[in-house]
């Protein structure tokens, strides 16, 4: 009898983890190494919620919470729906987890069985598929294309449901491309769902306010109000607040589906850190100001990488509407040899051999769903994104 789970057959691990941790072992072996991988912005939390975690830990504010977040979170991020996106939730519809992560997991732990669908768009955010395959269900990919700036088409979302279909995953902007879907882009594909009563939507808004040239964030739920009531909108403090390692995710949905995510919690992690729940508290009702300094940083540069890229013969980077990622396809380099001598038969290979010869480590396309590509992430140092940009130019311009 095996020891370990069949079901972990069915997945790979996170790609974006992996890829990370191994800069950090060659940087501690001493190796000189740029990290474009992790999806983490690199300013400090800001200092009013790192107070406000102070300030609770001071306050003895640090045993077991309700399992799935504080009254006064819950609260507040009822109020944050209805004062940013126009959605009305109350305190028993909203959930608090450890991470977007835990509370996209619970939501389909709690409702796909054997057979049951899952619609994704590619490219996609690495743990998509996995999560699905985990919670017994069927991810189904519908690819996106370059010239249509990454984003999905109404027609091909149509042809991808089934009669098994019981979510679509629905991301902007995105993770890794950075697409967003603008309110005409967004009604067509909620028009789609409409006309299909057993469709649910998972929408992830993860990076709803890093958005960059005016783009305008929209939500499903509050375009198509028709769907609420099947409609998961789960956010977080990690990405626009740069509290990735507090662990606080949050979503609003129908009172039914919140409590089988509780009662699914209940028996795996509990409550979130208690004073990471605090923290949140005062990120949603705290100062904002921060956000548009960010944004400039990010748009100073997201034109960099892309300039960067888009000068490298065989190599094409679409303009990201929002978060901190460009998605650029290299199919002009496949087939070719690195200066070390690998040869580029993939995206994967093409990222191996950077990150071996110019230290500079990114994600290969193929984690998303969607090759020949590659995501980086410019959430760093602009001297540091510079001197990557640099080796990755002298590195592409030296195949043969």
């Amino acid at each position: 009898m095996p020891f370990l789970s069949a079901s972990l057959d069915r997945v790979a691990p996170s790609a974006t983890v992996a890829i990370t941790g191994l800069a950090q072992r060659l940087r501690a072996e001493g190796r000189d190494v740029i990290g474009l991988a992790a999806g983490e912005p690199d300013f400090d939390t800001p200092l009013h919620v790192r107070e406000a975690a102070k300030d609770a830990i001071d306050a003895g504010r640090t045993r077991y919470t309700p399992v799935d977040g504080i009254p006064e979170l819950k609260e507040a991020i009822a109020r944050k729906f209805a004062r940013e996106n126009g959605l009305r939730y109350a305190p028993s519809e909203v959930t608090v987890g450890t991470g977007g992560k835990q509370v996209l997991y619970n939501a389909l732990v709690a409702t796909l069985n054997p057979g049951d669908e899952v619609v994704i768009p590619a490219p996609y955010w690495v743990s998509y598929p996995d999560m699905v395959r985990l919670a017994g269900g069927t991810p189904v990919i519908v690819p996106a294309r370059a010239e249509d700036g990454w984003r999905i088409t109404p027609e091909a979302l149509e042809a991808a449901i089934t009669p098994r279909t019981k979510w679509w995953i629905f991301n902007s902007p995105s993770n890794p491309t950075g697409a967003g879907y603008d309110e005409a882009s967004l009604r067509a594909l909620t028009a789609v769902v409409e006309r299909h009563p057993h469709v649910w939507t998972l929408s992830d808004d993860m990076y709803e306010h890093l958005v960059y040239d005016g783009f305008a964030f929209r939500t499903p739920a509050a375009v198509a109000p028709a769907l609420r009531d099947r409609t998961l909108t789960v956010n977080g403090v990690s990405k626009a607040y740069c509290m990735t390692g507090w662990r606080i995710g949050y979503a609003g949905g129908p009172e039914t589906l919140v409590a089988a995510m509780r009662k699914l919690q209940s028996q795996s992690t509990s409550n979130p850190c208690s004073v990471s729940q605090w923290a949140a508290l005062a990120a949603l009702e705290g100062p904002q100001d921060f956000l548009a300094e960010h944004n400039r940083a990010f748009v100073r540069r997201r034109d960099m990488a892309v300039r960067a890229l888009n000068a490298i013969p065989g190599v094409a980077c679409p303009v990201p509407d929002g978060a901190f990622y460009v998605y650029p396809t290299i199919h002009g380099l496949i087939g070719r040899t690195s200066p070390a001598g690998a040869a580029i038969t993939d995206d994967e290979a093409f990222a191996t051999a950077l990150l071996d010869e110019e230290g500079v480590a990114v994600v290969h396309g193929a984690a998303f769903g969607l090759s020949p590509a590659f995501r980086i992430s410019y959430a760093l140092a602009d001297e540091a994104l510079g001197e990557a940009l640099a080796r990755m130019t002298r590195f592409c311009g030296a195949l043969r």
